[in-house]
This record gives structure tokens, C-alpha cells and sequence, in this order.
């Protein structure tokens, strides 16, 4: 059933906030049986709603989560501020209170409050974060006011459109980077329009904004010189190739969305594309169809900086895929599953060098000369009875090849490995597969960390029992993560039971985080 919204100058559409929060209003009207006006407005967090915009059978307007939306008073909310307002509040320095503050003070003094006052007009960068500003104030005063503005923060805004983020730009002619993050922007009708309001901008930040890769597509004609793009923690799963736009894109940044991996070739082509960010994407393959083992790849010609961290990847064929990208030199995939035969994670970062034959950085740490040749060299002992079954310095089996494709290059620059070296590696004796862990327990801070040594084989259900033993709180109540020294501030979580410490690549020297769900005994 629907609701008759005549009303004059009805606000729908704008974006207003409430008790800290964001929302969008749908809805300006009577809600009876009660009196007087209300807003029915659709929060960006769902969690803060009370409803879908219906009320006693009434629907007075639509939101995407079935909790989503709320009826509030309009004198409950703020429709903010415009630009100049609140750079004036941020910036401007009130000269009556500087003047009585200064007064025993030199002249000097004062006239450098003086300089300062005056000084809105050069200010390089504007940080107008979680201001509320909602829209440009009077026509042309920008331009006037803050005129050499390069770097400009808007993040969690109250600007409803993408008019409104071009009313301002357009007044800002050598802007060339725009923070946008933790807004919620309508769509333009005609993108195009808007290509001299953009037309400086090299860097843009759309964090959590809610925005799809067809809506961004639909965007980037407003962007033609747009070199660094931010789009982390958004509705982005299906990649779509982008035509005729963001050609002269340099950095990407896809990080938190939940990618459907068998699009991400449709980006491939972006031919000044040099840093891409996929992690926390769920990513498990990576493949270049139609590439032989060893060869390289025309896709994504121009990328140096792969960051694949905390994904899903399993398989060392996907690390050889990536050795055919043209110009890899820094890889960070700290966080993935890939093991080495003896669980060491070493070992697997040894592979990943030896491997990788270009790559300078891994995991953020420079790869040394001498690391290099160590890992190489094992690599070749560590694989050379594998290779001499497969045919050795004659012709070793496609199958080989393809899945050790540098192998051979690896021979060519060492030399093939000694009869004696052609063994099987054995496993780390049981004294260097001791890891030192500390357990700790954030939330309970009176209690002390706990600092163990625990075979890098021994599996989460054990590790569980042992901390039974300690703490006297059952295993199925124990939720446990980690943080490593490498990727300090970060938590892995730790989610089977069955797998071991070596699964989960915890190093030496770790912490594991431990919670429980249940009041502890006294």
C-alpha cells in the first residue's frame, strides 16, 4: 500500500545524520495515527533500522535490508553544512580571540595570526572528513576562497549526488586528489557532463561506498586522467573489461570484495596498470590461458606490485602462473595456504623466490643476493631426484616442466646438482620444528600471556586441549587467532581444528589470541 508524498520541497534523497550515523532520506510526511512530520530515512548501517519502510501495513518507502530504515523527526536530524561554512569553521582563524590571546605579545606575533588568517586562499589540501558538508554554498565563492587546493578529504559526507561532488571540483581547478570514502553517491545522469569538473584528478578514493563495477564503469568517463583508484570494501564481485576508460590507470585497488575470480582477466588489458591490490578477495586461481609453461604473458603488460594477500590460494601453479607476468618485482602473499612438502614455511618462501625469477620484494622484505642464491640452489636439490626420473639433462616430461617451468633455467645458471645432492629432503628434525608461541588473552587483560613451545605438526584440536589443561574452559568454547611479527596489527583467524600450526603458516615468535564464549569458573 502506498503513501500519497505531495508535500512541497520534499527533501527525499538527501542525506542527513543522526546520532553519529548516516542516512538517506526516502520519505517526507505524516506516518499516522500520530501527529506532525516525520523523514523515513534508510541507513547505511542496516543494523541501526527498525524496519523496510512499512508501518502498520503502510509502505511509505523502500530499503535494501529488511531492517534498514527508521521513522525520525526532522528537528532529530542534521543536513550539515556547505563547503565554505565548514572550511571556514575548520580553517578560518577567529581574529578577535587570536588578538586577546596575543595581546602581551609582539607585534611580530600578531601579524603572523594576521598572514595565517588570510591564508585560505593557499591552502594546498582541504581535510574536511566526517563533516557533514552537503553541497558547494554560493556560486563561485570556491574558487575564490580555496583556490589552490590539490588534495581534498569529503569522506563521510552528507553530499547525496555526484552534481553536488562536481559543484564543488569544478571551483577547484588543480585538484588532483579526491577522498570519497564512506559516502553514498546517486549515480549521474550524464557522467560525460562532468568531465571539467574531473579533469586534473590523478587520485580517488572510493572506500565503502557501496558501488558495484558496472556503476563504477558507469562513472569513469568523468575521470579522464585518473591514475590511482581506491575501491576497497564495496559491493564488487563481477569485473567487467573496461572500454575506452580508465586507460591511463596506474594503481588499483580491489581489496575486501568478494571478486568472482574468473573475471579478474577482464582488467588484464588496463595497459599502464603497475600496482594491484586483490587481497581479502577470496581469490584461489589465478590462471593466463593460452601462455606455456615459462613463457610470458600479454596480460596486465605493465604491472610491477601484486598484493594477494589473505586469500585462498593452495596451489603452487598458481605462483607459476605469476612468474608470467612480464614486470612482477614485488609480491606480497602472506596469508594464503601455500606449503612446501616438509610444512616449513621457509621453505615455501624459498620456493616462492625461486620461482619468481624477477621478483625484488616479497612480502614487503628485499630479497637479497645471497637469499636468492640460496634459494635457487635449494630449490634445484630439493627437486633434482623429481627431475632426473623425469628425463634429467636429456629432455625432462612436459609434466615436469610445467609445473617446475624455471627449472631448467635454474640448471642452466648453477649447474646440475651433484649425485649425492639428488635425495629426497628429509623432514626438520623435531627441535627446529618447535615453535615459540606466546598465548594471550585480550579479553581477559588481569590475565598473564603464556609462552609455549609446540611442534609446527601438532593440530588446533590439540592445541585446544592443552589450553584446556590451563585456562579449565572447555575446547568447543575457545575461539583462537593469531598475529604475526611480519604483519604486525593484523589477526588470522585459526577456524579448523584438524589442520595443523604449519596450515596456518604460524612462525616462531607468533602470538595466538585466545577468546572463549563462556564465564570462566572462580
Amino acid at each position: 500500500m502506498g503513501v500519497d508524498q505531495t508535500e512541497p520541497e520534499v527533501p527525499v534523497g538527501r542525506r542527513v545524520s543522526c546520532g553519529g550515523e548516516r542516512a538517506t532520506v526516502r520519505y517526507m510526511g505524516p506516518v499516522p495515527p500520530t501527529a506532525g512530520l516525520w523523514l523515513g530515512v534508510e541507513w547505511d548501517n542496516p543494523e541501526r533500522g527498525k524496519h523496510d519502510g512499512s508501518h502498520e501495513g503502510v509502505r511509505y518507502f523502500t530499503c535494501r535490508h529488511p531492517k534498514g530504515g527508521s521513522f525520525v523527526r526532522p528537528v532529530k536530524v542534521s543536513f550539515g553544512v556547505d563547503y565554505l561554512t565548514a572550511v571556514q569553521q575548520t580553517y578560518q582563524i577567529n581574529m578577535e580571540e587570536v588578538l586577546s590571546e596575543e595581546i602581551f605579545i609582539s607585534s611580530r606575533k600578531c601579524e603572523w595570526a594576521v598572514v595565517k588568517e588570510r591564508s585560505l586562499e593557499d591552502l594546498p589540501s582541504v581535510v574536511l572528513n566526517c563533516y557533514e558538508v552537503n553541497g558547494p554554498g554560493t556560486v563561485g565563492e570556491i574558487r575564490k576562497t580555496t583556490p589552490n587546493v590539490q588534495w581534498l578529504d569529503l569522506s563521510a559526507s552528507l553530499l547525496a549526488c555526484w552534481e553536488d561532488v562536481a559543484a564543488i571540483t569544478e571551483q577547484l581547478d588543480k585538484l588532483e586528489g579526491l577522498q570519497l570514502s564512506f559516502n553514498r553517491l546517486r549515480l549521474p545522469s550524464q557522467p560525460s557532463a562532468h568531465c571539467q569538473a574531473f579533469h586534473n584528478l590523478k587520485v580517488l578514493a572510493l572506500n565503502n561506498c557501496e558501488l558495484t563495477w558496472p556503476q563504477i564503469l558507469e562513472c569513469t568517463p568523468m575521470w579522464p586522467q585518473l591514475e590511482d583508484l581506491s575501491l576497497e570494501k564495496n559491493n564488487i564481485t563481477e569485473l567487467l573489461r573496461p572500454e575506452g576508460v580508465l586507460q591511463s590507470l596506474k594503481c588499483l585497488d580491489l581489496s575486501s570484495n568478494p571478486l568472482v575470480q574468473e573475471s579478474l582477466l577482464s582488467i588484464s588489458g588496463l595497459p599502464r596498470l603497475e600496482n594491484l591490490n586483490l587481497s581479502n578477495t577470496g581469490l584461489s586461481v589465478i590462471r593466463f590461458e593460452g601462455t606455456a609453461p615459462g613463457c610470458q604473458t600479454a596480460m596486465f603488460p605493465a604491472l610491477k606490485i601484486l598484493n594477494l594477500k589473505n586469500n585462498n590460494i593452495t596451489e603452487w601453479c598458481v605462483v607459476d602462473e605469476l612468474a608470467k607476468l612480464p614486470c612482477l618485482v614485488k609480491l606480497c602473499c602472506h596469508g594464503n595456504r601455500l606449503l612446501s612438502s616438509d610444512g616449513n614455511p621457509k621453505t615455501a618462501n624459498q620456493m616462492l623466490i625461486a620461482k619468481l625469477g624477477q621478483l625484488i620484494f616479497l612480502d614487503n622484505c628485499q630479497i637479497k643476493h645471497e637469499e636468492r642464491r640460496g634459494a635457487e640452489l635449494d630449490y634445484i636439490k630439493m627437486f633434482g631426484e623429481e627431475w632426473l626420473k623425469a628425463g634429467g639433462p636429456t629432455q625432462p616430461c612436459t609434466q615436469f616442466t610445467s609445473q617446475h617451468p624455471r627449472y631448467q633455467k635454474l640448471i642452466d645458471k648453477y649447474g646440475a646438482p651433484e649425485e649425492d645432492e639428488l635425495k629426497k629432503p628429509e623432514p626438520f628434525a623435531l627441535k627446529n620444528q618447535l615453535l615459540k608461541i606466546t598465548f594471550v588473552f585480550p579479553d581477559d587483560t588481569g590475565r598473564k600471556s603464556i609462552e609455549k613451545k609446540l611442534p609446527a605438526s601438532m593440530v588446533v584440536q590439540k592445541v585446544k586441549g592443552l589450553l584446556y589443561r590451563l585456562l579449565k574452559i572447555p575446547a568447543a568454547d575457545l575461539r583462537l587467532t593469531y598475529t604475526s611479527t611480519k604483519m604486525e596489527g593484523t589477526e588470522f583467524e585459526i577456524d579448523s581444528d584438524l589442520k595443523t600450526l604449519q596450515f596456518y603458516s604460524i612462525e616462531d615468535g607468533d602470538q595466538v589470541l585466545v577468546r572463549w564464549s563462556t564465564v570462566m569458573p572462580m
